[in-house]
């Protein structure tokens, strides 16, 4: 059975060792103190993907309990609330327009990804909220980026050091009427705020390493996507109505598992920029 920590007033419970853990106790229709957002902060470094179930809010107060946690990000390509630009629109429909663009799978990768990893700056943070949900399937599956790294052979480690790998987000961002340059991000990260090394590669965005040939790319590239699938490293969340995740963008990444057929599942999403020094890069 796990362990439940209570902090101050919400309890902890985790899920698996390394990643993912519930938050009760907590209703986000009213506002977080300073004091509890400090604590979320603390638990989500800790945990890297935070969950909370029976969370009846709407998307105000999303937007509101991720406003506690920095600037909220504006994402460039999603369909967006026109009340609220930041809230994101996480549909099935939307995901068959940016699979057209983005077919990993051919190249035999599951679309393990993190957000707006196509900029200089990522986004930190992000909170997803379940809007409309099939009655099973659609679960979404977060990795432990540290932990992927650990538990990587040592060879393959060795080889990516000091690798870095570009994610071309180009077409999706050319459709919406923008543009930005290909930027690259050092395949083994480290977390500013932590200090743990993280595998961190975004397979939705045609991922490639740079200074290797194709080959060697490909066969580096499948050996992270292998770290990424293996059970040991993840959390798997299934969605009921009123469910929200919070997670750490820089310390993992997810996979939405899309097992529902036509139904038209649908979740908001809200991005957290980075803080204001690096938030415009």
């Amino acid at each position: 059975m796990n362990a439940i920590t209570r902090l101050g007033s919400f309890t902890i419970t985790p899920l698996q060792p390394t990643i993912g853990a519930e938050i009760g106790g907590l209703d986000l229709r009213a506002p977080i103190t300073d004091e509890v957002r400090d604590a979320l902060k603390q638990a989500l470094l800790r945990h890297k993907v935070l969950f909370f179930r029976d969370q009846i809010i709407d998307t105000h107060q999303q937007a509101a309990f991720a406003n506690r946690f920095g600037p909220l990000y504006t994402h460039p390509s999603t369909h967006r609330s026109p009340a609220i630009p930041s809230a994101h629109a996480i549909s099935a429909e939307e995901f068959k327009t940016y699979a057209a663009d983005y077919d990993t799978r051919r190249q035999g990768w599951d679309a393990y990804h993190t957000d707006t990893s196509w900029r200089l700056v990522p986004t930190w943070g992000a909170v997803l909220r379940a809007v409309n949900l099939p009655e099973q399937g659609g679960d979404t599956i977060w990795v432990d980026g540290a932990r992927a790294l650990e538990t990587l052979p040592d060879d393959a480690r060795a080889r990516l050091e000091g690798l870095h790998v570009t994610h071309d987000f180009g077409s999706s961002l050319k459709r919406a009427g923008h543009e930005y340059p290909i930027v690259a991000h050092p395949a083994i990260r480290t977390h500013r705020e932590t200090g743990q090394k993280i595998l961190w590669v975004n397979f939705s965005l045609r991922p490639t390493l740079i200074g290797l040939d194709i080959a060697e790319s490909r066969e580096l590239l499948t050996i992270v996507s292998d770290q990424y699938r293996r059970p040991e490293n993840q959390v798997r969340f299934s969605w009921r109505p009123g469910s929200l995740a919070f997670w750490d963008n820089r310390a993992a990444v997810h996979y939405a598992v899309r097992n529902y057929g036509d139904f038209p599942r649908l979740l908001e999403r809200i991005l957290i920029a980075d803080e204001p020094l690096y938030a415009d890069l």
